[in-house]
């Protein structure tokens, strides 16, 4: 980043008033009678409906309506560990997006705990404060073992999006990709080179979309993640597959598909050349991708390329996904995000990329036309349509499933959000 652009992004964090989100008030405090009903006295009396049913919190609290944005700072973007406070401005960006495409109001949590351990319990102790829980930026294998911890002990939905946002998102314009090249996802012969939180939520939810597992090769910093190796972790372990194949080199030959969520330049123009027909290359990698796609572009004319990046297409976008998720499983009062729910909103975001793209999608990219095909597998992420289908599919799904607690809204999309949390 030059230096220009390294100091536009610190006056955009810290002027005209340091972060970037604030609290704002929803009720009257213009007189005494409004501040004897906001407090005391009057506030006593939403407590005691509160200690009679808890779920009347989200009745008399903004509760039912904000989400908890909590990290450790061990996995920062592509910085690494710089620590939990350090994490606290990705942590309010996140918050900025709940609002903007969502509505949804969140509060940052850095957590300084000491073991994974620790924090579980600190987080599990102030759970009930909030409607749901995005967990992020936090290392693997660490990050396993805390949501499936968080999950198990909280009545909330509990979603780590450097696995599933990532996951739904790829699922989604990795079946219109195959689409295209005219390929069925369970005859696909994938390639997976990363091995970390998003990589394996990747390979597992594309197993749930009709991928076999027996097709999928994963790669870490060792090899090819085969059943001979002995140094694998539980989360590693099920995608260990019985080859002689050992390197990228060798994984690569004939594979349908690549996914990327590994590190810059790691798959070379040669490789890409021992693909199948109609490659599918999904190079995540950010800022700069495992292939850059100029490069593939220019090695293959019939690859169906996406990256992690805004300036080409088929942008792999989380925004595309945590915002609408979370909203879809307020809305209906989940207990959790379970598979079905992660996997309506994959198809929930297949089947918008394959409607005619709205004008304001146009004007907003600057472009005349938009259409699905191979440079447009993807929905963008200033679709207003995403708040209506996704949270739809989401809520839908959580009811079908059993574990939301209020019944499908009467119609979507929402007209206001006190539409809901107020009636």
């Amino acid at each position: 980043m030059t230096d220009a652009k390294k100091q536009a992004a610190l006056d955009y964090h810290s002027q005209p008033i340091p972060g970037k989100l604030s609290v704002e008030l929803t009720k009257p405090t213009t007189s005494a009678k409004h501040l004897a009903l906001a407090y005391s006295p009057g506030v006593a009396e939403p407590c005691r409906e509160i200690a009679k049913d808890p779920e009347n919190a989200y009745l008399y609290t903004g509760k039912g309506n904000l989400v908890a944005v909590i990290s450790d700072g061990s996995a920062i973007l592509g910085l690494g560990n710089l620590g939990p406070l350090a994490s606290k401005p990705v942590m309010e960006g996140k918050g900025v997006l709940f609002k903007k495409f969502a509505g949804i109001n969140s509060v940052d949590v850095e957590v300084n705990a000491e073991s994974p351990q620790a924090f579980i319990d600190t987080v599990a102790r102030i759970a009930d404060t909030w409607g749901g829980i995005n967990l992020e930026d936090i290392k693997a294998p660490e990050c396993f073992e805390i949501e499936r911890a968080l999950i198990e002990r909280c009545s909330i939905p509990v979603f780590h999006d450097d696995q599933h946002g990532t996951a739904i998102v790829t699922a989604a314009g990795m079946l219109n990709a195959l689409d295209i090249a005219g390929k069925a996802i369970d005859q696909a012969r994938i390639v997976c080179l990363g091995a970390g939180a998003a990589a394996i939520a990747c390979m597992k939810l594309l197993v749930a979309c009709g991928a076999k597992a027996e097709n999928i090769y994963m790669l870490d910093r060792k090899g090819v993640i085969h059943s001979g190796r002995e140094d694998l972790n539980q989360y590693k372990a099920m995608f260990a597959t019985d080859t002689e194949r050992r390197t990228l080199d060798d994984a690569i030959d004939g594979a349908d598909v690549f996914v990327g969520l590994s590190g810059p330049n790691l798959l070379s123009p040669e490789q890409l050349n021992k693909m199948a027909a109609n490659p599918v290359v999904f190079a995540c990698s950010n800022p700069d991708p495992e292939i850059h796609p100029d490069v593939a572009n220019a090695t293959r004319d019939d690859v169906i390329m996406a990256t992690g990046r805004s300036d080409f297409p088929n942008q792999v976008n989380n925004v595309l996904g945590f915002p609408f998720i979370f909203r879809g499983a307020l809305d209906v009062r989940a207990t959790r995000i379970n598979e079905e729910m992660k996997v309506a909103a994959v198809h929930a975001l297949q089947d918008l990329a394959r409607e005619p793209v709205t004008q304001e999608v146009l004007d907003a990219y600057e472009v005349d036309s938009l259409e699905f095909g191979r440079g447009y597998i993807i929905p963008t992420p200033m679709d207003s349509r995403l708040l209506d289908r996704v949270s739809s599919a989401v809520a839908q799904a959580a009811v079908d499933s059993g574990v939301a607690r209020k019944p499908y809204p009467s119609h979507y999309p929402l007209s206001s959000i006190e539409e809901v949390y107020g009636s």
